[in-house]
């Protein structure tokens, strides 16, 4: 009897210690999922333009790897998932398997990363997309072999931006440059950690600017990138872009690639727009964006010449949420948008990116052009405060060519393409635009082209795609013509006869 009741207490210790364990490691799992204290910290910025592109590449290269890798650090993270559902790529790996896989479904991956020291005290600048899958246990690798747990000071989807902090004082800090100073052709070093193999520099040109390639996955993305040739490789996301002097000029963010390894197509984050999301993170917990309350497109060289423009250049203003920024500011449908705060804007995302750095309460001066007429217009800018506000920023830069399957449309065969789109001037209400229209086509002869608006066939409303299809299929079936009615793109009527 004494010798069976010495196993069951040796048992049920056991059973306690197993217990005993498990509080352990909940508790200091959830100490580690703690945010950081939100205060202001030091970011040292650049005053100086950058005065080394006349020294030697190859003395300059080692220079700034020497300045610029003890500012670069190496991040993991630690991920319970199940195996199937892991990424079957470089940036993850499975821990071996331990006794409590026996007991337990779920394993662990190590997700890695790379990030840039930004003060003294241990502000780190990453990608979301490093950290976003972390359920805290996130760990800080500096270039001297020091590692440091780090908390998620906060995470900004959007730009596919994070903030980390680790328990420091005394750290490298990188020098913050001006990426508005950079240009195509200039000279840049990437530093990383790509495959796991820690403080990697490379080195290239920036290939282009402004690049919107629709890799962040969020309604409310904005994406200017940086492109460059500087080998970028899975691992080296969070790491550091900088110029030949040394400076921060962006954040390395994603490649473009067919086989998972660089192919010499890289993106990072212009640095103004990093620093910008890191101080808000740091300072308020949160980005304090304000929004311009507007629809825009950009102008081709076809929307040039209707608009009667010597140059191709500007962002149209083609729909204003009532009682929006601009709205207020006296914007106007049809202006033409052509510097923000004195920047020259041609593209949707050149706009976007110049709002994103103000905050609300600001108030941005916007050269556009009326009538013929350039012109000043000065817009105090508001938050998002409604609804109707994030739909109209959603919908900030919306081109028909790059959003295929977002609207209705059906081709013609007489030679047009028409597509169903929210009204110019009534979010409430759709019209049947021309987006397309075949040279040499019937349409074409009888003198439909893109941007007329259908609003009768033979006499009759029109209301949807489907009304228009309907009327038409039965009007050529029966009489091989058809009446259309149009508003042409400077708002005349006209009636147009099509025969089949």
């Amino acid at each position: 009897m004494n010798a069976h009741q010495n196993i069951i207490t040796g048992f049920l210790i056991f059973c306690l210690g197993i217990m005993i364990g498990a509080l352990i490691i909940i508790y200091q799992n959830n100490g580690n999922n703690l945010t950081s204290e939100v205060h202001i910290s030091e970011i040292t910025r650049s005053s100086e333009p950058n005065s080394a592109a006349s020294q030697s590449p190859s003395i300059l290269f080692k220079e700034v790897a020497d300045n610029v890798t003890p500012t670069v650090v190496y991040i993991e993270t630690t991920i319970p998932v199940n195996p199937d559902g892991v990424p079957d790529s470089g940036d993850h790996e499975f821990e071996d398997e331990q006794f409590w896989d026996r007991f337990l479904p779920r394993r662990r991956a190590q997700s890695m990363g790379s990030g840039v020291l930004i003060s003294t005290d241990g502000y780190i600048i990453t990608n979301n997309h490093v950290v976003a899958q972390s359920e805290g246990d996130v760990s800080v690798g500096l270039s001297d072999k020091r590692r440091y747990p780090a908390k998620i000071v906060g995470r900004d989807t959007s730009t596919d931006l994070a903030v980390l902090k680790i328990d420091e004082r005394d750290l490298p800090a990188a020098i913050v440059g001006n990426s508005d100073n950079i240009g195509v052709g200039d000279w840049v070093i990437a530093v990383g950690n790509p495959f796991r193999l820690k403080s990697t520099v490379t080195a290239g040109i920036i290939s282009a600017l402004d690049r919107d390639v629709n890799i962040i996955n969020d309604e409310l993305r904005i994406e200017s990138f940086i492109q460059t040739d500087a080998a970028i490789n899975r691992g080296n996301s969070g790491g550091a872009l900088v110029n030949n002097s040394g400076e921060l000029i962006g954040i390395n963010t994603a490649i473009a690639t067919e086989n998972g390894s660089s192919q010499g197509y890289g993106f990072a984050i212009p640095i103004n727009m990093a620093i910008k999301v890191a101080k808000d993170l740091i300072e308020l917990g949160e980005v304090n964006r304000p929004y311009l309350g507007v629809q825009i497109s950009p102008i081709d060289h076809e929307r040039a010449n209707r608009l009667g423009l010597q140059n191709i250049r500007g962002v149209e203003i083609v729909n204003l949420v009532e009682d929006g920024s601009a709205y207020l500011g006296g914007i106007e449908v049809d202006d033409i948008v052509l510097e923000v705060n004195g920047i020259h804007v041609n593209e949707p995302n050149e706009l976007q990116v110049q709002i994103a750095l103000m905050s609300p309460g600001d108030v941005v001066n916007l050269r556009v052009l009326r009538e013929g007429e350039e012109i000043e217009v000065d817009v105090q800018l508001k938050g998002l405060e409604s609804e109707l506000d994030q739909w109209a920023r959603s919908e900030e830069d919306l081109r028909f060519e790059e959003n295929e399957g977002l609207f209705e449309e059906q081709y013609f065969e007489f030679g047009i393409t028409v597509t169903e789109l929210t009204h110019s001037r009534d979010f409430n209400e759709l019209e049947l635009v021309i987006t397309n229209v075949e040279e040499n086509s019937e349409a074409w002869m009888q003198g439909l082209r893109i941007d007329f608006v259908i609003t009768k066939v033979n006499g009759n409303y029109v209301e949807n795609l489907g009304d228009l299809s309907n009327d038409i299929g039965q009007s050529l079936s029966e009489s091989n013509s058809l009446n259309l009615t149009v508003l042409t793109d400077n708002g005349t009527e006209e009636e147009i006869e099509i025969n089949s």
